[in-house]
């Protein structure tokens, strides 16, 4: 099959890693952002975000001329589709800005102006139920000036896990595509034709919402073990195990049962704040949500008490193993590091720090602290270990010794340890 041409809005995690994975199923892709610098990265070879195998690929593909970035909107009326992938962060309440959408809808719809003939455009970005229909798809009509014939409109959510986005990509669970028209649903379609996988058509509003129901679900999973955790870990039984035969049961399953210092990134957090906040304008409670959230707050703080049953904080020199919000990835929002360094200088510790992807981007928040070259390095003259992500390196036993350990992820176990939940 001859591949699509296809643009995309917005060079961040998901427009980045989709552009590069439709030029490695056979399409012709071209990114689009305003900021030059990040085109100029990009068309160097070098992402701005890292992503395991995401560098090679993307090399690969610029090579062969079938990836392309460019901050001139002028070249979109050339491609047969386009996905929008920007940033929707959150407000103080929790509800999604759209300003960068907008931005983009209206910058997309100038320049399809000059379009003859149909483009079909593909909402990406995590957006509230009803946000395709009612705001993307009135805004592009207005701008463009094309008939709802020549406009093909759908809703493409995007599933993919940091630190594995490129394998989630290219190997889905499954394909949800939100479409008003079946046109528009078959050139959506069309782009995964190499994966196998199940494909879900419905309405955009519905694809909107299965995104944010997925993560919601998630991260309300991942709250009630580590309130369990916790609970067990104060009757003196190790989660690890009641987790192991809790997940045996077909109706639970194995995953998303461990036990840590709580859910971290831009999805999550963002995505439960958001769809409680659009219930809220609704008058619908939110008591599991609010829970879910309430919960994840307080994790990372458990780091601090089960390291203060052990030491006094105040003088001591910590070290902190892992800043990124979960392995595989540089992505540092919202991840539980943030709280904790946050405590520990609080509390008057001299903190030292370690990670092998996110310390440039975590020195932005905190750019006094000590930041090591090695997690050897990083505990040398140090007093106590907090363990915060899940990186493989750190789970040797050898490379604490005698040291006391906090550990928030399960990574290790040493003479002198202390593990979160268990």
């Amino acid at each position: 099959m001859k591949g699509t041409y296809v643009s995309i809005i917005g060079t961040g995690y998901v427009g980045l890693v989709s552009g590069v994975c439709f030029a490695e199923l056979g399409h012709r892709v071209l990114c689009v952002d305003t900021v030059k610098a990040k085109v100029e990265s990009i068309n160097a070879g070098t992402p701005p975000i890292f992503e395991e195998g995401l560098e090679d690929m993307l090399r690969s593909h610029l090579a062969s001329g079938s990836f392309r970035a460019t901050s001139d909107y002028s070249e979109v009326p050339g491609t047969d589709i386009t996905f929008l992938c920007v940033g929707t962060p959150s407000h103080e309440d929790g509800s999604l800005d759209l300003k960068y959408l907008l931005k983009a809808t209206e910058d997309l719809g100038k320049a399809l102006s000059r379009k003859k003939g149909r483009h079909t455009v593909v909402v990406k970005s995590t957006v509230p139920p009803n946000t395709t229909r009612d705001v993307v798809g009135p805004l592009l009509l207005k701008t463009s000036g094309l008939s709802p014939d020549d406009l093909g409109l759908a809703m493409n959510p995007e599933f993919l896990k940091e630190g594995m986005a490129v394998k989630d990509f290219l190997n889905p669970d499954r394909v949800v595509i939100g479409a008003l028209d079946d046109r528009s649903y078959q050139e959506v379609a069309s782009l995964y034709h190499r994966i196998e996988a199940p494909v879900l058509r419905t309405d955009p509003s519905t694809a909107e919402m299965i995104k944010m129901a997925s993560n919601a679900f998630l991260a309300a999973r991942i709250s009630l073990v580590n309130e369990l955790g916790n609970l067990c870990k104060s009757i003196g039984l190790d989660f690890r195990e009641v987790a192991k035969g809790v997940g045996m049961d077909p109706r639970v399953g194995p995953l998303f049962l461990k036990a840590g210092c709580g859910f971290g990134g831009s999805c999550f957090p963002k995505d439960v704040r958001s769809i409680r906040a659009q219930a809220h304008t609704l008058g619908v409670r939110t008591d599991m949500l609010d829970a879910t959230l309430s919960v994840n707050e307080r994790q990372p703080r458990r780091v601090i008490e089960l390291l203060e049953r052990h030491t006094e904080v105040y003088g001591s020199t910590v070290a902190v193993l892992g800043l990124a919000f979960k392995p595989g990835t540089d992505d540092i929002r919202e991840a539980s590091s943030l709280t904790v360094v946050a405590e520990l200088l609080r509390k008057g510790a001299k903190v030292r720090a370690y990670d092998p992807q996110a310390m440039d981007n975590f020195r932005r928040e905190f750019p006094t602290i000590t930041y090591c070259a090695s997690a050897r390095e990083c505990l040398k003259g140090a007093d106590a270990a907090l363990i915060l992500t899940e990186w493989q390196e750190l789970s040797d036993p050898a490379l604490y010794g005698s040291m006391l350990v906090v550990d928030g992820r399960g990574v290790t176990k040493t003479n002198n340890y202390e593990g979160i939940c268990w």
